[in-house]
């Protein structure tokens, strides 16, 4: 008799396979994948990741960066870091990769509703903030203004540029783009992402912010935030650490007394906040 696989392990990758690909700027690209059994159903809450798997590379987690409402496939914004993030970026269609999860706390997004929210970006941290501005977008009605502030540190190194453009022209939606540096053919702005913040009125009592990118730029955004009067707990960040099981059993991802692949990635800053200030942590 031969014995059973169990397919509900979640340390069992299934196969997806690798619909197309497309470089978002040098050293980055997004994949799009779909089930490779055919059952068509994947899906995710925005914010959560998935370990990915490279067959003869190792194991990663990855944000998804797709539209939440479209069940049937994934799609991953990978940045070429890596031996697995580079064998990643080099995949062509019809590939095949192992996929566990979703894991994760998800961004709020529904206990955002009916409230003024801000999305901070830095960099490639505006991948994994993607799927929660489709869900809104989608909803518009349900929340108040709504706002995009991404920060990156020069003109290439702007991710999805074209969507943001169509964002920007939008006018349910606010955007505002900044750079750490630019040459002289940049008419945008120039500065850090929090100095977004400075010329804008914040109802303080009815905002909330999600953030993503560097850790050190997610310290100073929610630290200005503070300054302005919204309240740590209306502050949101998706933190990064080395996840390995995603099951909160090897430990490789504790952050003090959470598990980022399992306590996150999402935290509100009020959580959080202490280990900001413990160096290493």
């Amino acid at each position: 008799m031969q014995p059973q696989i169990d397919t509900t392990s979640p340390m069992l990758p299934h196969p997806f396979r690798v619909l197309d690909t497309r470089e978002e700027i040098p050293g980055c690209t997004t994949l799009r994948v779909e089930p490779a059994d055919g059952t068509g159903e994947c899906g995710f809450a925005p914010g959560q990741f998935y370990m990915v798997y490279v067959f003869g590379h190792g194991e990663v987690p990855i944000s998804v960066s797709g539209d939440p409402a479209k069940t049937g496939e994934l799609s991953f914004t990978i940045m070429a870091v890596g031996s697995v993030t580079r064998a990643l970026c080099a995949l062509k269609p019809g590939d095949t990769i192992g996929l566990r999860g979703p894991f994760g706390n998800p961004w709020p997004v529904d206990k955002l509703k009916g409230r003024d929210v801000i999305v901070m970006a830095g960099g490639l941290g505006v991948a994994p903030l993607r799927p929660s501005i489709y869900h809104m977008l989608r909803n518009r009605d349900d929340y108040g203004d709504l706002s995009i502030l991404y920060g990156t540190r020069q003109p290439q190194s702007i991710v999805f540029p074209e969507e943001l453009a169509e964002w920007r022209d939008d006018t349910r939606i606010e955007v505002d783009v900044t750079v750490d540096n630019a040459g002289h053919d940049w008419l945008g702005k120039v500065g850090v992402v929090t100095e977004l913040l400075k010329p804008r009125t914040i109802d303080q009592a009815n905002t909330s912010v999600l953030i993503c990118g560097p850790e050190v730029m997610m310290r100073f955004s929610a630290y200005a935030l503070l300054d302005l009067g919204v309240a740590a707990e209306n502050i949101y960040l998706s933190m990064e650490r080395n996840m390995k099981c995603a099951v909160k059993m090897c430990g490789r991802c504790q952050y003090g007394p959470f598990f980022i692949c399992h306590d996150g990635p999402v935290f509100s800053f009020d959580r959080v906040e202490r280990l900001f200030k413990v160096r290493e942590v």
